[in-house]
């Protein structure tokens, strides 16, 4: 007997397809029409085995979900989404469970059932000649990155979370990261893509070419989406040759436009060979230095704001480290940087950038704080920074504004952090959003830059994106998911729909 012979209809069956169907607890017969389907050891039902998916990385978004499916291949992805559009069942894709936007977590309700694809892990390809590596949409990425190395190759894309997020996690959200400056977001680090799409078709565009000129680059769609078009199954993504020198460097600054002068007095003397360049104010350090074991401050005095730079090359260059500390002492002797440090050994480099990417779990360990993934124009960064923590002390006079990030290509992380309970942050959260959110608007920046949409931002998209780009987006999700049933409630808000 066919699963969908097992489960009542979860909708009337001579209902139309609707973009926003109500949405009702999934029935027991379903759960176990899918269960069937699946077999055992694809799928987990207990409350204690489905919490940690219920719950988004930052404890923000909680939901419910009757049942977490496993797939372990594209085909059976396949079959559980025909099913799922034949019933009206919302899928929310779930990778390593790393959004801070609350993007992979379920509703309220047990309207959902949440995927994750951990099972489908398989490196399918690794050709090196290629420089490209074709992998399941389940691989851990820092699983990638190591299996790169091995083959004398790099995958550029760097995270925090590079130990628990997923190829399709990363791909779904368009991730940045610290390499952007170089390598580019992930977008530019894909080739080729499997998609399971709503109706549960496969989309086969998984080619590792350079170049293909044949009609609409229909995988783009897909890349940032979120899981709100389709579910991404396998991936091919962009290997380089690993750098053959790489050097790292702290470097101490009077001010956010000094490390914009020095950002490019870089590039005019190294050239593409500048990979990060990471900015960080000294309460930054001060927090982390005070919350996180093992870390230390690398200068003798403090100093107001910092850059973590690298610079790496893939051909040999010995004097690849003479060369950058060079341009250092130049901007030292001219008053442009005020001092800086430069890593020797594995070992400091690693200290050097634990200052870098502990500052979130500081900032936890601090005590409460609000968040905000923004860019702007790297050259209208200064101002930014001035004219918006000014704004934020006027709302909070007591909050310390923590603005840190991918300076080299105008994403801040502009968090504000208020030791103890901060009982003036939640109250004035609303207030603080709408004030950077709408400063970032007037200068003519993204209100996420990496970090994605998910549910948390759902409304901001409605106030700040352009109406036409926005038309567009609801007749692309209208068109590829009519019935709505992929990542319900993600990204667009299907009332507003056109």
């Amino acid at each position: 007997m066919s699963a969908s012979k097992r489960c009542a209809p979860h909708h009337s069956p001579d209902a139309a397809p609707a973009l926003n169907p109500t949405a009702k607890a999934i029935p027991s017969s379903c759960v176990q029409a899918i269960k069937d389907l699946l077999g055992p050891q694809a799928w987990l039902e207990s409350g204690q085995d489905r919490a940690p998916f219920e719950v988004d990385f930052r404890s923000i978004h909680h939901g419910q979900t009757p049942l977490v499916v496993l797939p372990g291949s594209t085909e059976q992805v396949a079959r559980l989404v025909r099913y799922c559009a034949e019933q009206q069942i919302g899928i929310v894709p779930q990778g390593g469970n790393t959004s801070y936007c609350g993007g992979a977590t379920p509703r309220p309700g047990n309207t959902e059932i949440v995927m994750s694809l951990r099972r489908m892990s398989r490196i399918r390809s690794l050709d090196a000649l290629n420089d490209s590596m074709t992998a399941d949409a389940g691989c851990v990425l820092e699983t990638l990155q190591e299996a790169a190395a091995s083959a004398g190759r790099l995958l550029p894309m760097s995270l925090g979370s590079e130990g628990s997020c997923t190829l399709g996690g990363v791909i779904s959200t368009n991730a940045g990261g610290t390499a952007v400056l170089r390598y580019g977001v992930m977008r530019e680090l894909v080739l080729g893509l499997e998609v399971v799409l709503p109706d549960g078709r496969v989309l086969d565009q998984l080619r590792a070419l350079r170049k293909d000129n044949t009609g609409y680059d229909v995988k783009q769609l897909f890349i940032g989406a979120e899981g709100t078009l389709g579910i991404v199954t396998a991936a091919c993504v962009k290997l380089f040759p690993r750098p053959a020198g790489t050097v790292t460097a702290m470097i101490a600054l009077a001010s956010p436009a000094a490390a914009l002068a020095l950002l490019a007095e870089l590039k005019d003397r190294l050239g593409t060979a500048v990979t990060t360049f990471e900015i960080m104010p000294r309460v930054a350090v001060d927090l982390v230095c005070r919350h996180i074991k093992g870390t230390r401050d690398p200068f003798g005095a403090a100093h107001p704001w910092y850059v973590l730079a690298e610079i790496s090359l893939p051909q040999a260059d010995s004097d690849l480290a003479g060369r950058f500390e060079s341009a250092l002492a130049d901007a030292i002797a001219g008053g442009r940087t005020i001092d800086a440090v430069s890593a020797t050994s594995d070992a400091q480099r690693e200290a050097l950038w634990r200052l870098r990417e502990a500052i979130p779990e500081a900032q936890r360990h601090e005590g409460a704080g609000l968040k905000h993934d923004i860019s702007v124009e790297p050259q209208r960064l200064p101002k930014f920074i001035e004219e918006g923590g000014a704004l934020l002390a006027r709302i909070i006079p007591d909050a310390r504004l923590v603005a840190y990030g991918h300076l080299g290509d105008g994403n801040l992380h502009f968090n504000l952090t208020v030791g103890g309970a901060g009982d003036a942050l939640p109250a004035a959260s609303g207030q603080v959003q709408r004030a950077v959110h709408d400063l970032v608007a007037a200068y003519g920046g993204s209100i996420s830059a990496e970090h994605g949409i998910g549910q948390s931002k759902v409304a901001e998209l409605q106030r700040y994106e352009d109406p036409v780009a926005l038309a567009l987006m609801h007749s692309i999700k209208r068109v590829i998911d009519p019935r709505g049933i992929m990542n319900p409630g993600k990204v667009l808000d299907p009332g507003q729909a056109r």
